[in-house]
């Protein structure tokens, strides 16, 4: 384990943002990196590969083949080495890409989501060595965190050569630290825009104000209508399901949220419901003046960013269709209302019944001491459908390092070590079993 938190360390240092805006020679030096870890866990075969008939061919994926035994199943292990934009610098309490140790924690962009995954694959082949039988191919994405763009066209390529009989996703999360979970459900996605315009240019709010309307306030009014007063999406004809009743708190939710005191929950039913089974919406930007910078101008188009999630069985194209129709038909004033799509996944559903199931189970309980639990998760890993849709006959385990504080995509994220360990002592036994170790 020394030697797997070093190199994870090294990892976190080679900023692989994918967003667009960021420097992709990173991107590139973090697969090299990940390629060169791959071959030294025994990985005979390494390739860093981009989808050629993608056009640009999208960020650069580590390809990794290790043959088994006669017999043996095939086993595909996913992770992503691609992190997400850090933010403010002033948000951290130390550098982003500067690896810190803090009360058993490891701090640092991608230390959770999702290097230590990665790492959680290259743990277990170190320590099985020439003991694996199972036939094994690494997949390490380069452009999940910016929804995986030319992931169809990658496989649609490379189909061959990552078949599977199980996929192991290693990009998720654990119920409690002390507790290990299997992901069973995820909502899907669908990202886009708003646009609101009212006038052809901006004019005087003293001399126009009162009669004209401008586009801020008939956006403030169009979004309004997206919920009702208990606070849950009010737009007709998408999917609402229940979940499994675990017991999650609301003491828990608003401690592993980090609520401000007297700041009340949105929805109703359910608390696991309201996160894995029914549709939510967020406004995660808006291009509009600040407030640094605004005049006092009846401003002529407002624009903002959404992210819709989808219950499982929900088709994302037509959540996106009920979505446009609802704002399209609320139009406050008469404003002129557009609504574009920009990325959309679908959610996934899995059956937990089955040998594969069995096992993971049992390598989990070897390992945490405790059974997992099966949960659901809000977020979204939208290639797993399509993964599932290419290899209907394998089986597709979705696991994880983080727990509720590792606070991934947000400032000071962090991997519980202990925890680290018990995920790589859990998949090493996985993957023993599979290859027929005796148990």
């Amino acid at each position: 384990m020394p030697a797997v938190r070093a190199d994870l360390a090294d990892l976190v240092r080679i900023p692989s943002v994918s967003a667009g805006a960021y420097d992709q020679r990173h991107v590139a030096d973090s697969a090299r990196a990940v390629a060169d870890l791959v071959r030294a866990a025994g990985v005979p075969q390494v390739d860093v590969l981009t989808a050629t008939a993608a056009g640009d061919g999208g960020a650069p994926a580590v390809v990794g083949h290790r043959p088994g035994r006669p017999g043996a199943p095939r086993v595909l292990l996913y992770a992503h080495h691609d992190v997400q934009p850090p933010g403010e610098d002033e948000a951290w309490t130390t550098p982003p890409f500067e690896p810190t140790e803090r009360a058993g924690r490891l701090y640092g962009r991608g230390a959770a989501d999702d290097k230590a995954g990665l790492m959680t694959h290259v743990a277990a082949l170190r320590c099985l060595g020439e003991e694996l039988a199972a036939a094994v191919t690494l997949f390490v994405e380069g452009e999940e965190e910016i929804g995986s763009p030319t992931f169809s066209a990658f496989l649609a390529e490379h189909r061959d050569r990552l078949a599977a009989d199980v996929i192991v996703v290693a990009d998720s999360a654990n119920w409690r630290v002390g507790r290990p979970a299997l992901t069973t459900s995820l909502r899907g996605l669908i990202d886009g825009t708003i646009e609101v315009r009212t006038l052809d240019h901006g004019v005087h709010s003293g001399l126009f104000g009162g009669a004209v309307p401008d586009a801020m306030s008939a956006m403030i009014r169009l979004l309004d209508t997206l919920w009702d007063d208990g606070g849950d999406l009010a737009v007709a004809d998408l999917v609402r399901a229940g979940a499994a009743d675990l017991d999650y708190s609301e003491a828990d939710l608003r401690a592993d949220a980090g609520m401000l005191d007297g700041v009340q929950l949105v929805g109703t039913g359910r608390i696991t419901s309201r996160l894995w089974t029914r549709p939510s919406l967020t406004i995660t930007g808006i291009d509009a003046p600040s407030v640094a910078t605004a005049s006092n101008t009846l401003l002529a188009g407002v624009r903002v960013k959404f992210t819709l999630r989808v219950a499982p069985g929900q088709d994302p194209h037509a959540a996106f269709r009920a979505l446009r129709d609802h704002l399209t038909d609320r139009a406050p004033w008469g404003a002129h209302v557009e609504v574009r799509l920009n990325e959309a996944g679908h959610p996934f559903a899995g059956d937990v019944d089955g040998p594969v199931y069995d096992l993971a189970r049992w390598a989990m309980e070897r390992s945490w001491g405790v059974p997992p639990v099966h949960m659901g998760m809000g977020g979204s890993i939208p290639f797993i459908a399509d993964l599932a849709t290419v290899y209907p006959a394998a089986t597709v385990l979705v696991t994880g390092v983080e727990d509720p504080d590792s606070r991934a995509h947000g400032p000071d994220e962090s991997l519980h070590l202990a925890e680290f360990e018990r995920c790589c002592l859990a998949e090493t036994l996985l993957l023993a079993a599979l290859g027929g170790a005796p148990s």
